[in-house]
């Protein structure tokens, strides 16, 4: 089945009768074989209790009329290509009965053997549970202090009653504390600098609770693994607080706690059925930010703020993916002299500074790449590694054709 069936699917109904034959063969039998050579993904035969068509006699299933014909529906949901095309075919085949066709909204589709995520699995099984939280009346130059000595981005604010009142991500303090780089750029700074940023949030009034995102979406300890991942995926986050029955704070569930299972999870050896190998193909972004060895510092900053993605693909004169350029690498391999310009222009509070640094200086080479037909738990395997947070999409000439990161591998598992 297509990706495009998760956003525009038919539904294909082929009423009938069981006594119908085909060339000798019951006819919905014949149906279903017809639509499994048309390549559909699945078809349902339903057998009704009692009915009448188009000669208004009544058939029924009562226990001394076995016997009559009693009415099938053959149903199909697939992509309105897949339908038409299976609809020329299983047409002609109708010679009394009924058949319609409607537009439906596909909310999930899975198999087992496109699903490994273990979704069974309780949230405290997983759950990290030594958290680092932050008060909310902290000043937000001790949160970014907290931030800088753990390395952790993003942390649950906590009231004195224990309950989960917010977020505090490094984001948060960009967007409304004035913070000037993010943790990740923060990391690569020298200590001069550091002391420079942190001087100044502290003559901010501002407070955790001031700039904190809220209300934090929450998981509780006993809920599946299902339901978190998809509650993560649906909002497009990193980590997920988690709470007891009385909304305490106990741990937190990272993306990457989620997907390492995904990883580690032994795949069943069975042949999968047609259509049923879930790959990179089918939930890539056809967008990826690129820019070229030779291209400067502008168009790398440029590209950079553009994307608002935080990391570049580096290309070579074949346009082939040869390394990766973070907003972290411009800042840690530029002169140190131009650096505080660097962060002002990578803000988009300042033009780039002069430079004759090209892409080739500053990339961290390598790429982690994938052919199309790679599939998604081979994918969240090579992922987990700690600097993995893009897979390249190529073609068998290593040309980019998509991007695969993290939140997008997360959805795809979850059906999302």
């Amino acid at each position: 089945m297509t990706p495009k069936l998760l956003n525009e699917a038919q539904l294909l109904s082929i009423y009938v009768g069981e006594s119908d034959r085909w060339r000798g063969k019951p006819l919905y039998a014949a149906i279903l074989e017809t639509l499994k050579k048309e390549g559909i993904a699945g078809a349902t035969v339903m057998r009704g209790v009692a009915g009448f068509g188009a000669h208004s006699r009544i058939h029924t299933a009562a226990i001394l009329r076995l016997s009559e014909d009693l009415p099938l529906v053959i149903q199909v949901v697939d992509s309105p290509e897949h339908v038409r095309r299976a609809l020329d075919a299983v047409a002609p085949m109708v010679r009394e009965g009924l058949i319609t066709l409607q537009d439906v909204e596909v909310i999930r589709y899975t198999q087992r053997y496109l699903n490994p995520l273990p979704a069974d699995r309780l949230v405290r099984e997983v759950m990290t549970r030594d958290v680092v939280s932050l008060a909310p009346e902290a000043p937000v130059a001790e949160a970014w202090q907290k931030m800088l000595e753990t390395l952790i981005k993003a942390m649950p604010v906590v009231g004195k009653d224990g309950q989960v009142l917010g977020m505090l991500t490094d984001e948060d303090l960009l967007e409304r504390a004035g913070l000037q780089q993010r943790l990740s750029v923060a990391e690569r700074l020298d200590d001069h600098l550091l002391a420079e940023e942190i001087s100044r949030l502290q003559q901010s009034p501002l407070t955790v609770a001031d700039v904190m995102s809220r209300p934090a979406i929450t998981v509780r300890a006993d809920e599946s693994l299902g339901v978190a991942a998809a509650r993560m995926a649906k909002a497009g986050l990193k980590r997920l607080p988690v709470v007891d029955e009385n909304g305490k704070l106990t741990g937190v569930l990272s993306r990457v706690d989620i997907l390492r299972l995904v990883a580690e999870k032994e795949v069943a050896r069975v042949t999968p059925p047609p259509g049923a190998a879930r790959v990179v193909r089918e939930v890539m972004s056809p967008t990826i930010p690129v820019v070229h060895q030779e291209d400067g510092l502008t168009e790398i900053v440029e590209k950079l703020l553009e994307s608002g993605l935080h990391r570049v693909i580096v290309l070579d004169e074949q346009d082939k993916p040869v390394g990766l350029i973070s907003d972290s690498d411009v800042v840690a391999r530029i002169q140190p002299a131009q650096r505080r310009s660097v962060l002002s222009a990578l803000f988009g509070q300042a033009d780039v500074p002069a430079s004759k640094v090209t892409a080739a200086d500053l990339m961290s080479p390598g790429v982690l790449t994938a052919l199309p037909d790679t599939p998604l738990i081979e994918a969240a395997r090579w992922m987990m590694s700690p600097k993995r947070k893009w897979l390249v999409v190529v073609d068998e000439n290593g040309h980019p054709l998509g991007l695969v990161d993290r939140h997008i591998l997360l959805r795809a598992l979850t059906g999302g």
